[in-house]
């Protein structure tokens, strides 16, 4: 099972997006975890995800995200699909990053 994290802000904003991309996923028969989490705590969440996704609000943030996950992909999500929360564009995003 593949692991995703999303990182924002405080962890708050990307709630409604995970339960979207959540849905998304249920209803593709893809199996994952999904979870956000407040940027601070990259360093923790690289140790157990698949692929991180950064809120567009902290897009500042990738390059030192990026450093702090290694060999983990990390990207910035689709500010559309971010503003329109489509959990499905989420996912398809999640799913390139990490080759499934």
């Amino acid at each position: 099972m593949k692991r995703i994290g999303l990182l924002c802000a405080l962890g708050m904003s990307t709630s409604v997006l995970v339960q979207k991309m959540r849905k998304a996923a249920e209803e593709i028969g893809f199996e994952c975890e999904i979870d956000a989490y407040a940027v601070n705590t990259a360093a923790e969440v690289a140790k157990k995800v698949d692929c991180i996704l950064l809120g567009p609000q902290i897009r500042f943030e990738l390059n030192k995200i990026k450093e702090i996950a290694g060999e983990i992909p990390v990207e910035v999500i689709d500010m559309v699909a971010y503003g329109t929360m489509n959990g499905t564009k989420v996912i398809e995003q999640a799913k390139k990053m990490m080759n499934v």
